[in-house]
């Protein structure tokens, strides 16, 4: 189904975000995990972008086999770094053949570690070059984008942020998915931003609860800079072990949900992780009942 129409239905949307697998026995493994949370019924599930090789034949066969084998609507990230304009037609034109209809645009993060990289010539620079594209060349193909409530720390211009962002939406952009937040401010304030700006497609909330001490630092490296809140930091410098620090993850990012819920926030986006139980917890304390859901 196209995200639009799963967005403009009634009631509140829960999605979830995958990891790529990086071998055949993680694929089975995050599989699992996708079917353990299809109960739940979300909006839609994504699955971020494996950049090259195998790792992108991995993500690409899980994508496939989630809208084959489940009933969920399914989000493909893509990525314009470090591809040509025939290597994403070749990609798009595979998710279309497999029935995906929806695709996550993104830019991409440049190879760490890689001095001379250069983007290939036939190429895009920008993630707005992709949702040009793909509106233009497979025009059935619903188009997500990335919104940063804490700001894109490549563009320390807020006000030239939000342009960037606006030009994605006006060039088709269906919904914007926020970056993961600890501080539900930065997202009421990034939401006023783009009223402002005349930016009027769904913003969905994007959530991912702590779970260990290591996380919590992979979490500022995924996040390009998160910023951990004091206070969630002290409850979890009080904590003995990972089983405790991942109560405290949850709670808080279960009060998150609830503080959105009562400002009007319909679209929660968890980012997993790859691992369902904490998604399940959070989902399970919210007591949300099957009216609240849309169909």
């Amino acid at each position: 189904m196209h995200i639009a129409d799963v967005l403009a239905k009634p009631g509140i949307h829960f999605s979830f975000e995958f990891f790529p697998p990086k071998t055949e026995k993680s694929s089975g493994v995050l599989f699992q995990s996708i079917k353990e949370l299809a109960p739940i019924e979300p909006a839609y599930v994504s699955v971020t972008y494996g950049a090259g090789g195998s790792s992108r034949d991995l993500t690409h066969d899980l994508v496939v086999r989630a809208r084959k084998e489940t009933n969920l609507t399914v989000v493909a990230h893509l990525t314009t770094i470090g591809a040509t304009k025939s290597e994403l037609r070749e990609i798009l034109e595979r998710y279309s053949d497999s029935g995906i209809e929806n695709i996550m645009a993104l830019r991409g993060d440049r190879p760490k570690g890689v001095q001379d990289f250069f983007q290939p010539k036939d190429g895009f620079e920008h993630a707005v070059d992709l949702v040009k594209f793909i509106k233009k060349e497979f025009p059935h193909m619903g188009v997500g984008v990335a919104g940063f409530p804490e700001g894109h720390p490549e563009t320390p211009n807020r006000l030239k942020e939000m342009d960037y962002l606006k030009a994605k939406v006006d060039a088709g952009a269906d919904y914007i998915c926020t970056q993961l937040f600890f501080k539900n401010g930065d997202y009421y304030d990034f939401r006023d931003r783009c009223a402002l700006a005349k930016i009027h497609v769904p913003i969905i909330a994007g959530i991912m609860p702590i779970t260990s001490r290591s996380g919590m630092e992979r979490i500022s490296e995924l996040a390009l800079g998160a910023r951990i809140p004091a206070k969630l930091q002290r409850a979890i410098s009080r904590t003995r072990d990972d089983e405790a620090v991942a109560k405290v993850g949850i709670h808080w990012a279960t009060q998150q949900v609830f503080d959105l819920f009562d400002r009007g926030v319909t679209g929660i986006h968890f980012y997993t992780l790859n691992k369902s139980k904490p998604t399940l917890k959070i989902y399970g304390a919210l007591g949300v009942s099957p009216e609240d859901k849309p169909r």
